[in-house]
């Protein structure tokens, strides 16, 4: 039975999930340091999948939508999402900027779905594009434009996984992401084999530390495992207008963490651009229910 109210351990749960994935870009900028950035990315999904893919049933989805979830969120948004950080753009940004995938879904929703676009749905991506122009306007060592244009292609496959794992029903989603798993790592590896190198992927594997190690475990188990089960779980538990508003601050943990451990500055631009873009993704979350209500009223 699903409730409105979260009890105080769900909320901490939801909290954590936040805080992983938000952290998340900064413990990637700290794997890049020995690792090339599609090397990487297959190691992140190679653990995975295994040794979960032989204790996790495969869902009941056609073999079809798990390889193209796979492609798309394995090659299409990690594999290019690491390339950005490697030194295109910082994490912070990187935790903002991606965030646009909420209007990549729209679009894709419009398109396939043949969904009307509504107009409170124009004045949110009037608002995140304007945020964007203020990155765009302020390109330094922090955001280059081939970074912002790396994002914004993560942030499009992003949706395009999301229009496929929507495709897939009710399933179990950290079964779903583990058995899409299978069809992330070989495009990453064929991708690292040809634009990375046989050598420069040996080497870098060679090279890992503690600390490197620590990030790819971290991206396999804390952010795909125990975020996506632990998300799932709340979800199954209550309604999704309640759960879902809470990733808007994956980008706080994000821009957060990158100032804090890696020293990013913080300028008025920056602040400006993320209140634009979280500006525009809270209005198109929240006012479908403030429509609602001032309707009943």
């Amino acid at each position: 039975m699903t409730r409105s109210a979260l009890p105080w351990s769900h909320v901490l749960l939801a909290l954590a999930v936040v805080a992983v994935w938000g952290t998340n870009f900064v413990v990637i900028r700290i794997g890049l340091d020995h690792l090339p950035p599609l090397t990487f990315a297959a190691l992140r999904f190679t653990f995975a999948l295994l040794p979960a893919v032989f204790f996790l049933k495969k869902p009941d989805v056609p073999w079809r939508n798990l390889a193209a979830y796979g492609v798309l969120i394995g090659a299409g948004q990690f594999g290019v999402l690491y390339i950005a950080i490697s030194g295109y753009i910082s994490p912070g940004l990187a935790s903002l900027v991606v965030q646009t995938q909420v209007f990549f879904t729209i679009g894709l929703a419009m398109w396939i779905a043949k969904e009307r676009i509504r107009t409170f749905q124009v004045a949110a991506l009037a608002l995140a594009a304007i945020g964007l122009l203020v990155i765009v306007a302020h390109t330094d060592a922090s955001v280059t434009p081939l970074g912002l244009a790396l994002v914004l292609v993560a942030a499009a496959s992003w949706a395009g996984g999301n229009a496929f794992s929507k495709a897939a029903g009710q399933v179990n989603m950290l079964s779903y992401v583990v058995w899409a798993s299978l069809f992330s790592v070989p495009p990453l590896l064929v991708l690292a084999l040809v634009f990375e190198g046989p050598s420069a992927m040996l080497q870098g594997v060679q090279n890992a530390d503690a600390a490197t190690w620590a990030a790819v475990i971290w991206q396999s188990v804390g952010n795909t495992l125990f975020g996506y089960a632990a998300w799932g779980w709340l979800l199954s538990r209550h309604p999704a207008a309640t759960i879902t508003p809470m990733a808007m601050l994956v980008p706080v943990f994000g821009m957060g963490a990158s100032a804090l451990w890696l020293g990013e500055s913080l300028p008025d631009w920056k602040l400006l651009a993320a209140g634009l873009v979280m500006s525009g993704l809270a209005l198109n979350i929240f006012w479908p229910a403030l429509e609602r209500r001032l309707a009943r009223a």
